[in-house]
């Protein structure tokens, strides 16, 4: 990773963040989101309103798009929610992180208290790796919710930190 550049998505963005989201939706090892979401239902979930989405650029290539919004409504609003894609050539390259981070500071400036994960799939090694090095701890584990492609019913953690 060289020039690392997060920034807001536009619409142009679209394509890319298409060619990242769609093997991580066709695998289904990661979020609860239908494997056969098209690209307009996938990017329209990705674009809602209430999110906040960025992108990450090397070397001007989008190699990785995040969005956050708030996790509940009303009394649970100023708690963010986050969902992060890389693209499967740039993994290990610290892109993840570096969105992770970013987010962090986007959620604090946009009045969020802290960060909270919903459902991270315990079988998604790297992911809770990930989290955890960046300051979220396992707060709750909801067991064999998540129905892995491979291994079946698997646990979910939620996972949480202050911002």
């Amino acid at each position: 990773m060289t020039d690392l550049l997060i920034r807001p998505a536009h619409h142009h963005d679209h394509d890319a963040i298409w060619s990242i989201l769609e093997p991580i939706l066709r695998a289904g090892e990661a979020y609860a989101l239908p494997r056969d979401w098209d690209r307009e239902r996938a990017l329209a979930y990705w674009f809602a309103p209430a999110h906040h989405v960025f992108v990450a650029e090397d070397a001007g290539a989008v190699r990785g798009s995040y969005t956050i919004r708030a996790n509940q409504l009303g009394p649970g609003d100023h708690v963010a929610n986050g969902a992060y894609a890389t693209h499967s050539e740039a993994r290990g390259r610290g892109i993840a992180r570096a969105m992770g981070l970013h987010s962090f500071e986007t959620a604090r400036s946009l009045g969020f208290a802290a960060m909270q994960f919903n459902l991270v799939v315990a079988t998604n090694s790297h992911a809770v790796a990930l989290w955890t090095s960046l300051g979220l701890r396992e707060i709750g584990r909801l067991p064999g919710v998540f129905r892995h492609p491979r291994y079946g019913p698997v646990d979910a953690l939620v996972m949480h930190r202050s911002l």
